[in-house]
């Protein structure tokens, strides 16, 4: 898009009055009645996802398009088919192994400025797993931050979420709920490792439900490995491999394959995805307890529902305070709210005075998306 369109639609909404300013740097003044048409004139809901109106550019598209802005590496948000593909370079590995080779991308470090079709775009950490970015985009002075998905806690596989400030804010809401407050994560991995030496004094095997890419590098990382050997499904192995591609240092995590009959797993701890529950891939391990790490955790019932004999309250989504926190850091005056509990955040959120609306999505939630990745994922060595 060439530059003479960029000014005629600059322009344009000057005239109109959508914007009240000239573009500027990322460093720009608190706005506080800039018309709300100006966010529509620049990113609109489309059968395909959100499309970059001036940019000629798609944020994590659900279907084939030319050019598109992939968030993170989860099957939910980054698909196959597009023409080329732009990502934060801290998770080059994972998208590769998610996309393949033969896909075109470009990679571009945090913070790093483009300009496409006069549009300011920068990648900015999002806290959801390794190469996790939020999507900035600057228009005529007018500033939109899409989260995608992220979290507030900190996590040793990836950069910390960082605040930007904006006019409109995208959100997820997949637990945007009060009931949704997350316990800090060092008294969990307490609680798995206990979990762990418990199983061993009784001769069960320790099997750790979470989806294969993000979450169960997380709980990799967190675990005391020095309690027992530590294995896992072939997906997780092959997404640890692109982690470690991407700088991230994890225990040592033998594959299943590489076992030798009759090994005693009752000192083990097993790293899977949830989609292995009731599969015939257990039965090699004999007395199994099984225990599961999410944010759903935090609900009563779900353990018993599931069938799992614990529950751990780790999630890579955001809860209910870090959500409300984030709005009022980035001291949007609109905030679109998509996939989760949207109609609570969005009511919530105008009660108090701020502009929301409620976007479409098939993005999914964190039970489902353990699935997705497992049924999207090339393991090594035998599937669930």
């Amino acid at each position: 898009m060439g530059s003479t369109r960029h000014d005629q639609n600059i322009a344009r909404l000057l005239d109109e009055g959508v914007v009240t300013e000239q573009p500027n740097g990322l460093d720009w003044p608190a706005a506080t009645s800039l018309d709300s048409r100006a966010a529509r004139e620049i990113l609109r809901e489309t059968a395909a996802g959100l499309y970059c109106v001036p940019g000629d550019f798609y944020v994590d598209p659900w279907e084939p398009v030319a050019r598109a802005v992939v968030t993170h590496a989860h099957s939910d948000h980054a698909r196959g088919g597009c023409g080329t593909y732009l990502s934060a370079r801290a998770g080059r590995a994972i998208l590769q192994m998610r996309l393949g080779s033969a896909a075109s991308y470009q990679f571009v470090d945090y913070g790093e400025v483009l300009t496409i079709g006069g549009v300011r775009l920068s990648l900015h950490p999002a806290g959801h797993m390794t190469g996790a970015a939020q999507v900035r985009l600057e228009y005529a002075g007018y500033v939109i931050v899409i989260t995608g998905d992220f979290k507030r806690q900190a996590d040793p596989t990836c950069a910390t979420f960082e605040p930007l400030r904006c006019h409109t804010l995208v959100t997820e809401s997949t637990f945007g709920l009060p009931i949704y407050r997350w316990p800090e994560p060092d008294g969990i991995f307490d609680e798995i490792n206990a979990w762990w030496r418990t199983n061993q004094q009784e001769g069960r095997t320790s099997l750790l439900l979470g989806y294969t890419v993000g979450k169960a590098q997380r709980l990799l990382a967190g675990i005391d490995a020095s309690i027992g050997p530590v294995f896992a499904h072939g997906g997780v192995v092959q997404a640890n491999q692109a982690y470690e591609a991407c700088g991230v240092t994890l225990p040592q995590v033998r594959g299943i394959a590489e076992v030798p009959p009759r090994f005693t797993w009752s000192e083990a701890l097993i790293v899977a995805p949830p989609s292995v529950q009731g599969s015939p891939w257990l039965r090699r391990f004999g007395d199994v307890s099984m225990g599961m790490a999410s944010g759903w955790m935090q609900i009563r019932g779900i353990c018993r529902r599931r069938n799992l004999d614990r529950g751990f309250v780790i999630s890579d989504h955001v809860d209910w305070q870090g959500l409300l926190a984030t709005v009022q850091e980035t001291s949007a005056e609109e905030v679109w709210v998509t996939h989760g509990y949207t109609q609570a955040v969005a009511r919530y959120l105008a009660e108090r005075g701020l502009r929301t609306a409620i976007l479409k999505t098939q993005y999914v939630g964190e039970l489902d998306a353990a699935d997705a990745e497992e049924a999207a994922s090339s393991p090594t060595e035998e599937r669930a």
